[in-house]
């Protein structure tokens, strides 16, 4: 997000829970908008919960300054609330308490970080991650306007600039540390075949093909990365969350050569081969001790 800089000084309705605002800052935006502050703003456009509903109809206002895009850090709780005024902002063009004879389009830019459609808890099943709110969001817009929501940047896993950008941390802590040799190996370990294995073995392919062509790509956006120094990304699949080889229904590689649903975002496209981990292990200690085998380190 913080790559993002020239959407920094929009007024940016901000979704999710927790210190948002203090968060979305963190990252360089300086001018936010909440969810709960517009529908203080405007009472009159979240109506479905009953209790919540106004008592009586509230002058219009025309002194709140229009917003200019929309960031999306997590799930939020009140999910209806939300859509329906992130609709209500998109269909407006930053103007929720007009209206609009029609929709603009392209809409404002929607920047969104966490697509994992699921995650693992306490519960036994995994629970609806961000993933499963954007699909929720994507869902609506397309039925209510016949077009697509597109998204000006998708942060997270298994996209390719997270992976980026990870590598740029990491070459930034080793020459903190005085180490004169680039890192060559990179691992990465997750739970989740969708989003940690995909985004892996994706970021791999990348760098694999990067070296064959002598030269590297952004992954789109403003941010372009510096050459890699990286020849491969080991994936490494832990059994200890999402992905449970014990569980009906857990998301990974199927049985009988049939295709696993797709449960990533729409926008990274489907490779069923990307889903296989190029090591499976009972948990993050055992795939620790699995990466320094591999490098020749002692124990």
């Amino acid at each position: 997000m913080r790559l993002f800089s020239q959407h920094h000084k929009r007024r940016m309705l901000v979704s999710g829970q927790g210190p948002l605002v203090e968060n979305a800052q963190a990252l360089g935006f300086k001018n936010l908008v909440t969810v709960d502050e517009l529908r203080a703003a405007f009472p009159v456009l979240d109506m479905v919960d009953l209790q919540r509903r106004p008592k009586t109809t509230p002058l219009p206002r025309s002194d709140f300054p229009a917003i200019e895009g929309v960031l999306l850090l997590g799930e939020p709780v009140r999910w209806e609330t939300s859509l329906q005024l992130i609709m209500d902002v998109l269909l407006s063009d930053g103007n929720p308490g007009t209206g609009l004879a029609e929709a603009p389009y392209p809409h404002l830019p929607v920047l969104a970080s966490n697509t994992d459609l699921l995650w693992m808890a306490e519960a036994k099943m995994p629970r609806f991650g961000h993933g499963t709110f954007l699909l929720c969001l994507e869902a609506i817009y397309r039925k209510v306007t016949g077009k697509e929501l597109r998204y000006e940047g998708l942060m997270g896993k298994p996209s390719l600039l997270t992976y980026q950008y990870a590598e740029g941390l990491l070459r930034r802590q080793a020459e903190r540390r005085g180490w004169a040799a680039p890192i060559r190996n990179l691992y990465a370990v997750g739970d989740n075949p969708m989003s940690d294995i995909y985004g892996a073995n994706l970021f791999h392919q990348y760098l694999q093909t990067a070296r064959r062509e002598g030269a590297e790509e952004g992954a789109g956006g403003p941010w372009k990365p510096q050459p890699s120094t990286a020849r491969s990304c080991t994936s490494i699949l832990v059994c200890t969350g999402v992905y449970n080889p014990q569980a009906p229904g857990s998301p990974g590689p199927a049985s009988g050569g049939a295709a696993p649903p797709f449960h990533g975002h729409r926008d990274f496209g489907f490779s069923p081969g990307l889903l296989e981990a190029a090591h499976v292990v009972s948990d993050v200690l055992e795939a620790v001790q699995l990466i320094f085998r591999k490098e020749g380190w002692a124990l």
